[in-house]
């Protein structure tokens, strides 16, 4: 068992899975990788357990049985990981926008560099987003700005879903009482722990958007961070550190 794991939810993206564990298990540094699979009606997860025994010990599969959301996919698979001796928990999509390559860059910031928690950046060093309109390139950067504005968190790119988790943050964080399914998430999990104190870096990257498969935005999921952000600053405010 490696130190590290790689969670990531899929809802169809048969297109992508395979290259994308292919690629993970080829890098330099070990990382175990599971899948967390809402019923895809594509196969996704039928494709999972067809490449288990080329990587035994190594690729898991965790099924549910229908879209229950991004968020409770990633809980779901950071409890898994926290039942386990990983050290290092990551959070990446499956559409390839995030590079396999750049989980190494994250896993250096926690491992070497101490940080707590590093996030893969398209924000820090400017604007590196490639293939987006740019109309969405403005709704992305103008919400992570209105996010550090409303939060006074110190990170340019607060939506993002790129991450490099130690396991003491999310050993810290009650996840059983995170709120939010969409894109929120990615918000309040990093509000948490900015109000713990954890040392938290970004590391930059260039995203690249889906070239196969579905976006999964939604106008519900822009909604949903717009006002969940208030609701997390009040809470903090008027009820203190949870």
């Amino acid at each position: 068992m490696a130190s590290a794991l790689v969670v990531i939810p899929t809802y169809n993206e048969i297109d992508n899975i395979e290259r994308l564990v292919r690629n993970i298990f080829a890098l330099q540094r070990d990382f175990d990788i599971v899948v967390v699979d809402d019923g895809s009606p594509d196969g996704t997860a039928l494709k999972i357990k067809e490449m288990q025994s080329d990587y035994k010990g190594r690729l898991f599969i965790i099924e549910r049985e229908k879209k229950l959301g991004l968020g409770t996919a990633y809980i779901t698979g950071f409890k898994w990981a926290l039942d386990r001796t990983y050290e290092y928990i990551f959070e990446m999509d499956a559409d390839f926008s995030h590079n396999p390559n750049d989980l190494i860059r994250l896993y250096n910031a926690c491992a070497k560099d101490q940080a707590d928690l590093a996030i893969g950046s398209r924000y820090v060093t400017g604007v590196n987003v490639v293939n987006w309109p740019m109309g969405r390139v403005l709704l992305s950067w103008g919400a992570s700005k209105y996010v550090r504005l409303v939060t006074g968190m110190k990170i340019h790119d607060t939506t993002a879903g790129f991450i490099c988790y130690k396991r003491k943050v999310l050993e810290s964080i009650r996840l059983d009482k995170i709120r939010f399914v969409g894109y929120a998430f990615q918000i309040e999990m990093k509000y948490k722990a900015y109000i713990k104190n954890f040392t938290i870096v970004e590391v930059p990257v260039i995203f690249t958007d889906r070239t196969k498969g579905q976006s999964k935005m939604s106008k519900g999921i822009i909604s949903e961070a717009v006002f969940g952000v208030i609701r997390l600053r009040l809470n903090h405010l008027f009820k203190g550190k949870k």
